[in-house]
């Protein structure tokens, strides 16, 4: 049991910062969810109810801590994370992009399996609502039902983008990924530029600007969305973006803020994104509201 309570544990070889919100964050596998891996505040007692966030992993392999740093920091600030996957070990390289200017891994038939689907993040939403309604759960009444947001890296954000139609999810981001202009999509991942129509939540593009494989798609899907907020966001880091620097680098604090505003309401948050804003005065980022596409 203390394993699963440490604030420092070994990724990759590297010490996992606890994070630098209020709450310091533990990562941990439930029994009750051996398939994913969770972070969340190690003092589950302190503050108002937790916000949930899923997550799909890069290349969508099935590797709970693959983006912990990231995540990790996220849940400091007050929230629960689900990532798919259980804790591993993590690959030396960040995994290959899934997009349509890339190869893809396909099998010797041709069709594109990923590891995990969509499936699997509509799993963590459910668990985590049994947990907080479960009379012997740690997580009992500590979640926040009507708070919960859908993110994911590269292939992961195709993921994030299919689960984004559930009804439960309150917003999303899409990191350096978009669905693909060529219109295919992996197995079990619904996701399709006629699908974004479905989506019914604010939605947060992130990429790492024109030389992100992803960028194009990106995008191309900012273009289509008129029927809720969104907002594309890009830096110069690529396509494998900063979710392995220490605390997630630049990515953490952008999914940070985007959170704070559409999850709890967060006006200075909110600021950030607009004219005049910290993310709109920081010469790294290029902040675009979406505007409609001309056909």
């Amino acid at each position: 049991m203390k394993s699963l309570i440490a604030a420092f544990l070994l990724v990759a070889g590297e010490p996992q910062s606890a994070g630098s919100g209020p709450t310091p964050a533990i990562m941990v596998s439930e029994a009750t969810l051996p398939t994913h891996t969770v972070y969340r505040p190690a003092n589950l007692d302190r503050g108002d109810r937790l916000p949930l966030l899923v997550w799909g992993n890069g290349g969508c392999v099935n590797l709970g801590n693959s983006a912990a740093e990231f995540l990790t920091e996220i849940a400091s600030h007050g929230y629960l994370v689900v990532a798919v996957g259980p804790i591993g070990s993590p690959p030396a390289r960040a995994p290959r992009p899934a997009s349509a200017e890339t190869p893809r891994p396909h099998d010797p038939d041709g069709v594109w399996r990923p590891q995990t689907d969509t499936r699997a993040m509509i799993r963590a939403i459910d668990w985590a609502l049994d947990e907080n309604s479960r009379t012997d759960s740690p997580y009992r009444g500590r979640i926040d039902p009507t708070r919960i947001a859908v993110a994911g890296h590269s292939c992961g954000g195709l993921l994030a983008l299919d689960a984004s139609r559930d009804p439960r999810v309150t917003t999303s981001l899409i990191m350096n990924s978009g669905a693909l202009n060529d219109g295919t999509h992996p197995q079990g991942v619904e996701v399709t530029k006629a699908s974004l129509q479905q989506i019914h939540g604010p939605i947060l593009y992130v990429t790492g600007g024109p030389d992100d494989v992803a960028h194009p798609n990106a995008v191309d899907d900012v273009s289509r969305i008129r029927h809720v907020p969104v907002v594309l966001a890009y830096d110069a880091s690529g396509h494998g973006g900063t979710y392995r620097q220490p605390r997630g680098g630049a990515y953490a604090r952008i999914a940070v803020d985007w959170l704070d505003w559409r999850l709890k309401g967060d006006a200075e948050a909110a600021a950030a994104f607009l004219e005049g804003g910290r993310l709109r005065s920081d010469p790294a980022w290029t902040i675009r509201p979406g505007q409609p596409r001309r056909e």
